[in-house]
């Protein structure tokens, strides 16, 4: 992604031996980002308004009196989009995720970063939220460089002080929101509206979510990118020289210079003005080529396109597009390995569509009971003991009945029988599967049985029948 002979590269390639948040002494170098703006930031806006209205309504959005989404990881209880998931569930899970990562991977090959510029909560509450809160207080990069290098006074503190409680209040409320999504809303409110010394368990995850949001947001920011994220890293194999990312075009604007209107114009486009590396959140300079550090957020682009329009040249000196159109003019092309990857995708998304369709609300698991033979009975009948397991997947009450279908026979229950399951319930239970002995054609016979809720054959499960042979 780096072109190899041009002016772009004068002297030593100095930023690929070091981040720009850390400077000679291996010590952090805070970044002043300038304020963007632009066609491109107004359009993030949006989008993250939109994003964050979805993030904050989630937990309040309820399907049936039940929570849109829940991620109940301690009690093992998940909710996504009004349907409940249990352990069992736990293969669809690892299909989903698995779809996901290949779904990413698919996009990162084809767009670049634009998750990260886009629609990571990390770049939207950093950029959108956090660092908007900032400009207002603070001000503009250089009255913020400047206030941090003035020595202490009232107006420093009450500006420090207003800002970082802004920041701890938004962490709190951040903090709520993510907690909700774990226990669910009305959890939430009990532990809120409660004594706080009964609930000691949700006070301290309070506590630690809200003092992690205010680090990450305060303090650590565009490091998270840099250093924690491994996304970023992954650039290096995921990206090709098809994919379409921020790029500045070098052949456009190399030999770059400072511009002078007495003078004919023999360089490039670049006039050298450094915006596009005065708005950038990690501090890079977008035209020594794309780099892990870089987000996609657009900043860039808004700050070059405002300069080429002042100087009367066309936008798009720094935009979206692949290093192969910059280098050959070349249009965009599926490559082969586009292809495998959306082959890939759809299979995985096929077979976790076909799972989902074919998931049962109900589960059951009946398994022999060890180190117990059949029994003879009489009028030439067999029994076995079996224990069964059983799980509502739903938020319905179910009344039951189990039928051996295959060969025909019938249910003997140990104590009382099991003939009705709460919603999002599990039951143990003991019984006895008994068969005419004609039925028993060797030392172990399949057995099929239906699980009935509600006149509904919800779940047919097979077993082995140990008797004796004819």
């Amino acid at each position: 992604m780096y072109p190899e002979k041009s002016s772009l590269f004068t002297g030593e390639e100095l930023f690929r031996d070091r981040i720009a948040t850390i400077d000679e002494k291996g010590e952090r170098s805070w970044i002043y980002p300038k304020k963007p703006k632009g066609d491109l930031h107004n359009k993030r806006i949006v989008v993250s308004i939109a994003l964050l209205t979805l993030l904050f309504t989630g937990p309040f959005i309820k399907i049936n009196g039940h929570p849109l989404m829940l991620f109940n990881i301690l009690e093992r209880k998940f909710i996504l989009f009004g349907v409940a998931f249990w352990p069992q569930d736990f293969f669809l899970f690892m299909l989903a995720m698995l779809t996901f990562v290949v779904f990413i991977i698919l996009f990162t090959a084809l767009f670049g970063r634009l998750w990260c510029g886009w629609a990571c909560p990390q770049t939207i509450f950093m950029e959108m939220v956090f660092r908007k809160i900032e400009y207002a207080i603070e001000g503009n990069y250089m009255s913020q460089k400047a206030l941090n290098n003035a020595p202490s006074s009232p107006s420093k503190f009450f500006k420090k002080a207003s800002k970082h409680i802004i920041f701890f209040l938004l962490s709190f409320i951040i903090a709520n929101t993510f907690l909700a999504y774990l226990i669910g809303i009305d959890e939430l409110k009990n532990i809120v509206l409660d004594d706080p010394f009964n609930h000691v368990g949700g006070l301290i995850a309070i506590i630690i979510f809200t003092a992690a949001f205010y680090g990450v947001y305060a303090h650590f920011r565009e490091q998270v990118c840099l250093v924690v994220c491994p996304y970023g890293r992954l650039q290096g194999v995921l990206l090709d020289k098809k994919s379409v990312v921020i790029a500045y075009d070098y052949k456009r604007g190399e030999p770059r210079g400072k511009i002078h209107k007495a003078q004919i114009r023999e360089l490039g486009d670049c006039i050298d003005c450094h915006q596009c590396v005065q708005v950038c959140p990690t501090g890079i300079d977008i035209r020594n080529g794309t780099q892990l550090e870089c987000v996609n957020c657009t900043a860039c682009i808004d700050a070059c396109n405002s300069i080429m329009d002042k100087i009367n040249k066309p936008q798009g000196l720094i935009r979206y597009t692949s290093e192969d159109a910059i280098a050959t003019k070349a249009k965009f092309q599926i490559s082969t390995r586009i292809i495998a990857y959306s082959v890939v995708l759809t299979l995985l998304l096929g077979t976790l569509i076909t799972l989902l369709a074919l998931r049962s609300d109900v589960e059951a698991t009946i398994l022999r009971t060890p180190g117990i033979l059949f029994q003879q009975l009489p009028n030439n009948q067999v029994s076995n003991l079996y224990n069964m397991n059983i799980v509502n997947k739903t938020f319905s009450d179910f009344h039951l009945q189990l039928k051996v279908v295959s060969p025909i026979g019938k249910i003997q229950w140990v104590g009382k029988a099991l003939s009705d399951l709460k919603h999002q319930d599990i039951a143990s239970c003991e019984f006895f599967i008994i068969l005419n002995k004609v039925d028993i054609k060797s030392r172990k016979t399949k057995v099929t049985i239906q699980i009935v809720a509600n006149d509904k054959v919800v779940e047919e499960v097979n077993t082995n029948f140990i008797g004796p042979t004819n």
